[in-house]
């Protein structure tokens, strides 16, 4: 019964979250998405968590694995938003970097 709850709950995260993305305009989608990964730090932390807990060793790979995923996530935000504000500097500043 649980799993059909879980399931529910990702179907309806899915959808939501596809309908909010779809109705936000093409100047704003770049903002929003980088904004969004850097905020999934909270996402690792929770990986952190699921890979070092002491159960069977499948749940310490998959935690493993969603740390690598969390990381990639993380960074990709972070250099997405840097190349962003780099748009908004002065031609001489960007060439000095």
């Amino acid at each position: 019964m649980t799993v059909i709850y879980l399931l529910m709950i990702l179907v309806l995260a899915i959808f939501l979250g596809f309908e909010l993305i779809r109705k936000v305009p093409a100047t704003l989608h770049t903002p929003l998405m980088s904004g969004a990964n850097a905020i999934s730090g909270i996402t690792l932390v929770g990986a952190f968590a699921f890979a070092g807990s002491e159960s069977n060793l499948i749940s310490q790979i998959l935690g493993a694995f969603a740390v690598f995923l969390a990381a990639i996530n993380v960074v990709g935000g972070y250099v997405v938003t840097d190349r962003m504000l780099g748009m908004f500097k002065a031609k001489g500043e960007r060439n000095a970097k």
